[in-house]
């Protein structure tokens, strides 16, 4: 079944962020080079399984998965709507992406963090990636 998508703008109101693919430092769309960049806190990982979708990942959160690497940055306001632009949950509004809160460890701490998890069933029949690290499957730029 589908969750509705929204028509307005909703700002998940954290501060911070996990990033597990191609927003990581390295990335195609690196946090640390957008408009505002991305401040990093530390990497970080999430229970869950990494699929591969060709150019980009997508993350099914599930405590009963491995852990995911990723990485967490301080969010702007002005930053998460630019993340919401990349995933395409604003403006374009699809439902590829949802955005959840997750709690994750970081340099010592627990940290509520947003982060874009893909919808199932845009990951119906595709494979789990393994080591669950999108860097080490991600498509050399070009």
């Amino acid at each position: 079944m589908n969750e509705p998508v929204s028509t307005l703008y909703q700002p998940s109101g954290l501060e911070h962020v996990f990033v597990y693919g191609t927003l990581r430092r390295g990335g195609a769309n690196d946090i640390t080079r957008l408009d505002p960049p991305g401040r990093f806190v530390g990497p970080a990982s999430v229970r869950g399984w990494l699929y591969s979708l060709g150019r980009y990942p997508g993350l099914l959160l599930d405590e009963r998965g491995p852990a995911v690497a990723g990485e967490v940055y301080h969010l702007d306001p002005k930053l998460e709507r630019v993340l919401d632009g990349i995933e395409e949950v604003y403006p374009q509004q699809r439902d590829e992406y949802l955005k959840r809160r997750v709690t994750v460890e970081v340099a010592g701490r627990m940290l509520d963090c947003l982060v874009y998890e893909i919808h199932p069933r845009y990951v119906q029949g595709r494979a789990v990636l393994s080591p669950p690290d999108w860097l080490q499957h991600a498509p050399a730029a070009g």
